[in-house]
């Protein structure tokens, strides 16, 4: 059976490659922004709005190709479990987000649906709570200036597998669910469904 991931995220491409799964990728054609805006003005958690844009993208391509197992994801980070923080609009932005994560929790929300036939069918929400360490303007700056055209793209202006690894002093949960995706739960239906050797 066809599977199609529902984006053009390199890290989620690269994952699903790593972990031997085939797969096509369509870019979803939604406008995040102004969906993302509409489901927080219904007042929807961060774990809840990752759930519903993933769903989104997802049922969009599954009309497109009814027959494949679609994949739309979607992340949301809070800082404290409170306010939400989306990308950086520009550089600036992000120093001021980084400033704002310094020395605190934040909780990140990795969500999956599969979509078959225009309905979602599978869903799973991965929820890991990471701790930024102290961070120095000298810090901040310098570490824009080695990977800001990388971590401009991201939620948080970090990018796990990268320099963005030098923010934190603690992880709780899982990394794949940090780079965009909860493979493990994903691999396990995949097996379920006999899209994988069991």
């Amino acid at each position: 059976m066809t599977i199609i991931l529902a984006s053009t995220s390199a890290s989620r491409r690269a994952m699903l490659t790593a972990a031997g799964v085939s797969f096509e990728a369509l870019a979803p054609g939604v406008d995040e922004e102004a969906a993302r805006d509409a489901l927080r003005a219904d007042g929807l958690s961060p774990r809840a709005l990752a759930d519903a844009l993933a769903e989104l993208k997802a049922l969009r391509v599954s009309r497109r190709a009814p027959r494949a197992l679609v994949l739309g994801c979607d992340q949301t980070l809070a800082v404290d479990d409170g306010p939400m923080i989306d990308k950086a609009v520009d550089r600036a932005d992000a120093e001021s987000i980084l400033r704002a994560l310094s020395g605190r929790v934040h909780f990140l929300h990795s969500a999956a649906v599969i979509a078959f036939q225009g309905e979602a069918i599978w869903r799973h929400v991965e929820k890991v709570r990471m701790t930024v360490r102290p961070l120095s303007d000298a810090f901040i700056q310098s570490y824009l200036d080695s990977d800001w055209e990388q971590c401009r793209w991201c939620v948080g202006c970090y990018r796990i597998e990268g320099p963005g690894a030098q923010l934190f002093s603690r992880v709780e949960g899982s990394q794949f669910a940090i780079q965009g995706l909860p493979l493990l739960p994903l691999l396990d239906f995949l097996r379920v469904r006999g899209v994988l050797a069991a």
